[in-house]
């Protein structure tokens, strides 16, 4: 099968695991990236099961509208039972680096708020350590020189996210982005801790304090469900 095909196999595992498992009225959360879009697509034949859903990026709001979907600002939300969301890497505890796609402080967020947390991969996502995908770290600009030399003292390789037009990206929340390259992260709690602290920095796209409950993961003979201990 194809990655894109190995997508659309999570995708729509994920949205029959909402189906048997959230109750009908409630608010999903829904994460961002192409994978993530995979699972919106799916769910869209059953979204009149739910009231609505919170979005964690402008775009996934947009896919979720085009659908027909409400989508609820998470203040507005006394509880979330599920959110669902792809990963750039994820190991065997459960703990993720996310935010390639750029959404890494709103997926944080809407993710610490929510009882269940179902990641969706492909096989090529699990890892034995995490660091091999570059880790994002969402910046205050005037803070990108100074975190950029606080990782390379740790020897990380820092380089900043530029669109296109080489231009900065700047995230939904009008940040910046590094992307460090060359670690190899193998306590992801004490490393997302320690980046955490920096002034500076919004937010680091290591999801391993609150990482994920269960994954479905897409393989080659079908999707593998994979489930965590809790932390």
């Amino acid at each position: 099968m194809t990655q894109d095909e190995l997508k659309q196999l999570v995708g729509q595992a994920a949205a029959d695991y909402v189906n048997a498992n959230v109750p009908q009225g409630a608010v999903i959360g829904v994460g961002t990236g192409s994978t993530a879009n995979c699972f919106i697509d799916a769910l869209a034949a059953s979204k009149d099961r739910y009231l609505g859903a919170v979005s964690s990026s402008v775009a996934t709001t947009a896919r979720l509208q085009s659908h027909g979907f409400r989508v609820f600002d998470l203040n507005d939300i006394e509880s979330l039972t599920v959110y669902v969301d792809g990963a750039d890497e994820i190991d065997a505890q459960g703990a993720m680096i996310k935010g390639g796609g750029g959404a890494l402080t709103r997926e944080k967020i809407v993710a610490s708020v929510a009882d269940v947390f179902v990641c969706i991969a492909d096989a090529s996502k699990r890892v034995d350590v995490l660091g091999q995908f570059p880790l994002p770290i969402e910046v205050v600009p005037m803070a990108r020189t100074a975190i950029g030399r606080r990782v390379s003292a740790l020897g990380g390789v820092p380089v900043l996210r530029v669109q296109k037009d080489g231009s900065p990206y700047l995230t939904d929340n009008g940040n910046e982005i590094l992307d460090v390259k060359g670690l190899r992260i193998s306590d992801p709690c004490g490393f997302e801790a320690l980046v955490n602290a920096w002034p500076g920095v919004v937010t680091v796209g290591l999801f391993a304090e609150r990482g994920a409950d269960l994954c479905l993961l897409g393989t080659e003979t079908g999707v593998e469900r994979i489930d965590y201990p809790k932390r």
